[in-house]
């Protein structure tokens, strides 16, 4: 007898089971079910918007025009594009997110560094580190940021003011680290790649407008949800009306099984903290505000991150963090800096994996959990004295 198949249910459906059960049964209290409602739904709003931007900007061929330009721009020198590659990648992480820059840059460049005759393992793992270590920029560069942001917020605390220094710091780290590491794979010269006119000039130069405009209004401070939603139908619309296809199905433009499964995470966390999981937390993760002290808050909220994913993670320390911004800074430092060593520490990893494989680009576990080893420590120990002084 034929074995029986095998049913696989997927992780969204589990998550709208998980988040039905837990509110109908009572299991999350029903004011703690309407206060998580209140504080997340701007949140998955705000992702679905910037998935649509971003997905839009890769259609009118904005990361591929970024590409381009470097290549021309460093003439010939490897060195001079690969920081031009650091530049395109921090600046792709903190305004359309780690999760943007691991998913639409990652394939982008990985074809920059064949067409220069570049080995594009480092250049591919230059992107996975700065996908995560650049995500302390802007609240809107990591979902855990837009989540603490609410907090600081409540305390009269601007984001920028206090995660500036951080950022930073775990920024040059990485490029540092990572130049020493790679500096003989990224030295010599190549022959720049023929120059290549955009599909549609105007949708393009629209789409970085567009861009720009979204990024300002991220730095000075605009809710980030309605900025994103206007973002997302002025490009989808400029897109239509200029009869360019799609890049994905209409369907697929918004991440609903994504949304669905980060949307179970936040139920099922904040089930487990109504039933005591913050107390114990809190003892693991101590207390205070000094350099040791938010040490152990960001190693805890990395090691954390690392074994089961940061964004649970996040959720479930955020109580141990309290209401102290720096507190609340060195959780953001662990749980955004910090989930560089497993392949599931965070989706932006989880996403550039499955993208180096579609472009097939073999890349194995020990490549990330190498380069993790050397690079979370490293970062989350300077963010957190920055971020201390």
């Amino acid at each position: 007898m034929a074995a029986a198949r095998r049913v696989r249910v997927p992780w969204w459906a589990l998550a709208v089971v998980v988040t039905v059960v837990v509110v109908v049964t009572g299991l999350l209290p029903a004011d703690d079910a309407r206060e998580l409602a209140t504080r997340t739904v701007p949140v998955l709003v705000f992702v679905a918007a910037l998935t649509v931007t971003a997905e839009m900007c890769a259609g009118a061929g904005l990361f591929d025009a970024g590409a381009r330009f470097a290549a021309r721009a460093a003439r010939g020198r490897r060195p001079v594009l690969w920081l031009l590659v650091v530049a395109l990648a921090t600046l792709s992480t903190a305004v359309l997110s780690l999760d943007t820059t691991a998913v639409l840059l990652t394939p982008v460049v990985i074809a920059l560094a064949r067409q220069t005759r570049s080995h594009p393992l480092p250049w591919a793992l230059l992107v996975l580190a700065l996908a995560n270590t650049a995500s302390l920029v802007l609240p809107v560069s990591n979902l855990t940021n837009l989540l603490a942001d609410h907090t600081l917020r409540a305390q009269h605390v601007n984001y920028l003011a206090l995660m500036w220094a951080p950022a930073l710091a775990s920024i040059v780290v990485t490029v540092v680290v990572l130049a020493v590491r790679d500096r003989a794979a990224v030295a010599g010269t190549y022959e720049p790649p023929p120059v290549r006119l955009p599909k549609d000039r105007g949708l393009l130069v629209l789409t970085a407008v567009a861009v720009a405009a979204m990024a300002v209004a991220f730095v000075v401070g605009a809710p980030p949800a309605p900025t994103a939603v206007v973002a997302a139908v002025a490009l989808t619309g400029a897109t239509w009306l200029r009869r360019r296809a799609f890049p994905v199905p209409a369907a697929d433009l918004v991440p609903w099984r994504t949304l669905l499964v980060v949307a179970g995470l936040f139920a099922a966390v904040a089930t487990a903290h109504a039933h005591g999981l913050g107390d114990v937390l809190a003892d693991v993760a101590g207390s205070g505000n000094g350099f040791a002290d938010l040490l152990r808050l960001a190693g805890v909220g990395a090691g954390t991150s690392n074994a089961v994913n940061n964004l649970p993670a996040y959720l479930a320390m955020e109580p141990a963090a309290g209401s102290d911004p720096l507190r609340v800074g060195a959780l953001l430092i662990g749980t955004g800096v910090g989930p560089l060593i497993t392949p599931w520490g965070s989706l932006a990893t989880i996403l550039w994996w499955q993208r180096c494989r579609w472009v097939m680009l073999p890349v194995n576990a020990r490549s990330i959990v190498v380069q993790g080893l050397v690079l979370a420590p490293l970062t989350v120990v300077a963010a957190v004295a920055a971020l201390a002084v």
